[in-house]
């Protein structure tokens, strides 16, 4: 049974950084393509970012372009999401997705295992 598991969330002022980490257990990260979401209560979950299963290549949502980095580190069985210039709108929990078809894909349909989420609020 795969699990994961989302830290590093918190509370940061505007332009600050924070970096989450999703570990995976149960099974080798490098057989997974990662991807993040997001979700405000009463929105709907929305796709930030993945990184493919067997290239690395990593996409990104517009309104994090320049600011987010996705990694992953297959000896640590670690994805992250560095998160830079942090503004308000970015407040929401954070959810890492792993499921195990070459390419990731910014839809939340494609995952199949997902983490418990952690909190991020941007605010002065």
């Amino acid at each position: 049974q795969v699990q994961l598991v989302e830290s590093g969330g918190g509370l940061v002022h505007p332009g600050g950084s924070l970096r989450l980490s999703c570990a995976v257990s149960g099974d080798t990260l490098a057989y997974y393509s990662i991807g993040w979401f997001r979700q405000v209560p009463g929105k709907g979950r929305e796709a930030v970012s993945c990184i493919n299963r067997w290239n690395d290549v990593t996409y990104y949502a517009d309104f994090v372009k320049g600011r987010f980095t996705i990694s992953r580190d297959n000896a640590q069985g670690t994805a992250y999401l560095q998160m830079i210039s942090l503004k308000p709108e970015d407040t929401a929990v954070y959810y890492c997705a792993a499921d195990s078809r070459n390419f990731c894909a910014l839809k939340d349909g494609t995952y199949v295992y997902w983490g418990q989420g952690t909190q991020v609020s941007v605010s002065s």
